[in-house]
């Protein structure tokens, strides 16, 4: 921690809290009846707190600073002429979060080196460039063959032993391997010899190579949060002289400044949030405003990108008082008049509801109807049907969940799955998510948003998935009998070990899956990566627990480092 928000959180927010009993304001015309008893603990982020963060990194000075050292930048990738240098150039800066400022270079750079794909002779008999060409290519969209590889497999479809000793190209050749597509045997293959020796190898390394290659074990580069891995790199290389000054220099500044905009933008979420009073009025949810603004970071990182990161922000703090009112409050009956009141989308029939559903429906309406009547006057269409319809799949899917828990019902895995993907509310956040951004909005483009193609169906799937590697051990405690993990325990006679083992297998598949519909997708480059984006957001938020329901305090740190705390 540094400075004043360290002495400020010691002293005040990080003491430990009493659990708060589940409670439910109830009003005239309310429908009361007999709750669970579930416990939430309130909010450790105090709105005087959030309102009261400033920077120092705002202003001409520095925007005149950075300017400087762009140009020194591009001059460096201009004069580049190796084709592995300037491939780790590349990398580094994406590394750093320096990527989007100097798009246009990387594209060139990029179209150079795989236009002479041919001439190939300096990635020969040398795993680590072969694997970060391969990578990097990749993730830009560019078709490169698994073939590449096939001068390192000895006996087929083995890789040569001799390869382990090279461990710089085991790790290259283990981060390439995750951005295989589904049937690549190669780079399946790939990624279990490379995952095997390296962690053979960890007790005999240097404590530089050991902490990446833990890091890469743990979560491998393309599935990480970008945010946080520009903080994470920033901090490893500073003190080992791996990457030049002047790009360290200007991903601290940069980082510092875009630290700046999303300082702002949750201000005004926090006094949003105050101001719709959806935190005090509804005591038995959730309030967890700064987890659900970390995460419409980790989805929508750019500081062009604050409206998204908003709309983000509400949109999930709504999505986690509509889950716990069907997973923890309310009956059946209410249930079902709350799903219809999202399927019709009227306000009307708000008197058929209790007091705290009515509050609920009609600030999430009044939301998303101004978010609609936000786009109409930009682009002159009603896009509120595509808003309207994920809210009414949510609900829906939530609903029938909400049924399986009160009657006991274990569904199968694919039964569950089947409905899971829209209860994950992946859907919903991705919908919000493509209208917030600014982008042209095609044909093609808007019947895939409706269908739930591929990519939204592959990224709210991993959501899912790692959601449930993260609460199921809570929900079962509390009696729910919907999980990814315990229909494949029921169903396989599993152990629970063998199941979250199962569901970790799912997981690489889908990320397959995503990678090849990326390929010749309709939507624009933005909004695939938002799509990715979320993907890499569910396993950074759900790595060491339920990081955005239960405050847990790798949550509270990544809250610091990425939006409080600036890099020194």
């Amino acid at each position: 921690m540094h400075g004043t928000y360290s002495l400020w959180f010691q002293n005040n927010k990080f003491k430990e809290k009493n659990t708060m009993e589940l409670t439910v304001a109830i009003k005239p015309g309310s429908l009361d009846s007999k709750r669970k008893n579930y416990q939430y603990k309130p909010t450790i982020w105090d709105c005087n707190f959030i309102e009261s963060l400033k920077s120092n990194y705002m202003g001409e000075t520095c925007s005149s600073r950075r300017q400087k050292m762009q140009e020194r930048v591009r001059v460096m990738l201009k004069e580049t002429p190796e084709k592995l240098t300037s491939l780790e150039l590349i990398d580094d800066l994406e590394r750093l979060g320096l990527g989007y400022l100097f798009e246009e270079e990387i594209k060139q750079s990029l179209v150079g080196i795989y236009g002479n794909i041919a001439n190939d002779m300096w990635m020969k008999d040398n795993l680590y460039a072969t694997a970060l060409h391969f990578r990097v290519l990749r993730q830009h969209g560019y078709q490169v063959s698994q073939e590449n590889f096939v001068g390192f497999i000895g006996v087929e479809p083995y890789f040569k032993e001799s390869l382990q000793e090279d461990v710089k190209g085991m790790l290259s050749l283990y981060e390439a391997a995750h951005v295989a597509l589904e049937g690549e045997h190669i780079l399946m293959e790939a990624k279990e010899f490379t995952r095997k020796h390296l962690k053979g190898h960890r007790r005999n390394l240097e404590p530089s190579i050991v902490k990446q290659v833990n890091r890469s074990l743990e979560v491998p580069l393309h599935w990480r949060m970008q945010k946080s891995e520009s903080r994470w790199y920033i901090d490893a290389v500073e003190g080992e002289r791996t990457v030049n000054p002047v790009l360290l220099e200007l991903a601290k500044l940069e980082f510092n400044m875009v630290q700046a905009t999303l300082q702002k933008d949750l201000k005004n979420m926090s006094r949003w949030w105050r101001n719709i009073g959806l935190g005090t009025e509804l005591s038995f949810a959730r309030d967890r405003l700064a987890e659900s603004f970390l995460a419409s970071v980790g989805i929508a990182h750019l500081p062009q990108d604050s409206r998204c990161r908003e709309w983000l922000t509400k949109v999930m703090n709504f999505v986690l008082i509509v889950d716990d009112i069907y997973d923890i409050f309310a009956s059946v009956d209410e249930l079902e008049l709350f799903s219809n009141a999202f399927e019709r989308w009227d306000s009307n029939q708000l008197h058929k509801l209790p007091y705290y559903m009515q509050i609920c429906f009609l600030a999430l309406f009044n939301t998303i109807n101004e978010m609609a009547y936000v786009i109409l006057k930009e682009q002159g269409c009603d896009f509120l049907p595509y808003m309207k319809k994920s809210w009414a799949n949510f609900t829906k899917a939530m609903l029938v969940e909400a049924k399986w828990c009160k009657t006991g019902y274990t569904p199968s895995l694919q039964e569950y799955l089947d409905n899971g993907w829209l209860s994950s509310s992946g859907s919903v956040i991705l919908v919000h998510a493509f209208f917030a951004i600014n982008q042209n909005i095609t044909i093609d483009a808007l019947e895939n948003l409706e269908s739930d193609k591929e990519l939204l169906y592959y990224s709210s799937m991993i959501l899912r998935l790692c959601n449930d590697l993260a609460t199921s051990s809570a929900e079962l405690k509390r009696g729910d009998t919907s999980s990814s993990i315990l229909s494949y325990m029921h169903e396989s006679n599993a152990s629970e070990k063998e199941a979250r083992e199962h569901i970790r297998v799912l997981i690489m598949n889908t990320w397959r899956k995503m990678n090849a519909s990326i390929t010749n997708s309709p939507y624009n480059i933005q909004f695939v990566n938002i799509a990715i984006n979320l993907a890499r957001t569910s396993l950074f938020v759900y790595q060491y627990g339920d990081g955005i329901g239960v405050e847990i305090s790798k949550t509270r740190d990544h809250i610091l480092s990425l939006i409080v705390n600036p890099t020194e």
